[in-house]
């Protein structure tokens, strides 16, 4: 039996201009986010709108974050909408399949 060893991948370290923008990008999306959130809340955006035609800044944000951010969707609800639409906890809305967006948007719809 021969077994073979493979060198560890060296990653290249990012200059502190990549770091930097990086940084500012992933800055940019939490503020997105929470503004949306608290669009959510006050009842300007609606939900159904976002998960059928999610913005870039919330394509890696978790389903079951958003729905808890809507008004009187508490963790009972959001977690039985997931479940019904066979979605797991960790899906974010980019990773959502059409079928999965599909459902959940008309189970949002009732």
């Amino acid at each position: 039996m021969v077994t073979t060893l493979k060198a560890p991948t060296q990653v290249p370290e990012r200059s502190l201009g990549q770091r930097m923008e990086a940084l500012h990008r992933a800055n940019q999306i939490r503020s997105s986010r929470a503004q949306l959130k608290r669009d959510l809340k006050n009842g300007q955006v609606n939900i159904r709108d976002i998960i059928a035609d999610p913005p870039d800044y919330v394509l890696t944000a978790k389903v079951y974050d958003m729905l808890l951010a809507v008004p009187k969707y508490g963790k009972v609800k959001a977690t039985r909408f997931i479940n019904h639409c066979r979605i797991s906890q960790g899906k974010t809305v980019g990773g959502l399949s059409e079928r999965q967006r599909n459902e959940l948007v008309d189970l949002l719809s009732r």
